[in-house]
């Protein structure tokens, strides 16, 4: 029998007990002081150790980044749904079982208050990219036992961590050799440009033509309880990450009056 599908009995169904270790800290960035959005700089940093890590202090292992999607927060992984594991006690089994060769998984939070960062430096939205690559993965070849040549490190993620995860082997080859997307962010124009239209609409009809009136009321009751809502903070944050003007100016892809693609 599965190990983690029995339901012992003097403990409560969603109970967990890992066969490796997870380690959780509060990481104290420095480059993500005084970002834009004035966004916290002390980041919760997740790592999973798998079995056999603390009694084969010798042994060096490989390491895996992995990253969110648009509007994910790094306590989501631990979302619980009836009768399935979630992501972090899956891969302990997937590591306790046996066949698959042990390594370090990092989950790291990227997480912004327009919804995330793409991984991205922006002015719009702060150094994450640096963040992710230049004060995370030292820190972690400093404190864990990793492998840390370029060989040794991937990084992994669905949707905007898709996009993620594809970027940044890009701009940094050198830190990471390896990469899977799960339905990340690509061609764009196919994506997106077809609702453009309808975020026009919407701005117009209910927000005066004005994001700063809709994050305003946004941020004044739940988040998508209107339609329209998602694609409103989609155009918004991506446009953040991805088209910033120095001095912090965040340009759409489309005119907001006449909705015409720029």
């Amino acid at each position: 029998m599965d190990p983690y599908s029995r339901i012992v009995a003097d403990l409560p169904p969603w109970f967990f007990e890992p066969k490796g270790r997870y380690d959780e800290h509060i990481f104290e960035s420095e480059v993500l002081k005084a970002n834009p959005l004035h966004d916290p700089h002390r980041r919760p940093l997740w790592v999973y150790l798998p079995p056999g890590y603390d009694t084969d202090p010798q042994r060096r292992y490989p390491s895996i980044y992995v990253i969110m999607g648009l509007t994910g927060q790094i306590d989501m992984w631990r979302n619980r749904t009836a009768f399935r594991q979630n992501f972090p006690e899956l891969a302990d089994a997937q590591f306790a079982a046996g066949g698959t060769p042990p390594c370090i998984l990092v989950y790291v939070d990227c997480w912004t208050s327009l919804g995330g960062s793409q991984y991205l430096d922006s002015p719009g939205t702060g150094k994450y990219h640096t963040y992710l690559c230049d004060e995370i993965v030292p820190w972690v070849d400093r404190r864990y036992r990793t492998l840390s040549q370029s060989r040794h490190r991937g990084i992994v993620g669905k949707s905007s961590g898709g996009y993620g995860a594809m970027v940044t082997p890009m701009l940094r080859p050198d830190l990471f050799g390896g990469l899977a997307t799960h339905a990340g962010d690509a061609l764009f124009e196919l994506c997106y440009a077809s609702a453009f239209p309808k975020s026009v609409r919407t701005l117009r009809d209910e927000y005066h033509g004005s994001f700063d009136e809709f994050w305003k009321e946004f941020r004044s009751r739940p988040a998508f309880t209107k339609e329209g809502d998602g694609e409103l903070l989609n155009d918004w944050c991506m446009a953040a990450c991805y088209s910033t003007d120095g001095d912090g100016r965040v340009r759409l892809p489309y005119d907001t009056t006449t909705g015409q693609t720029i």
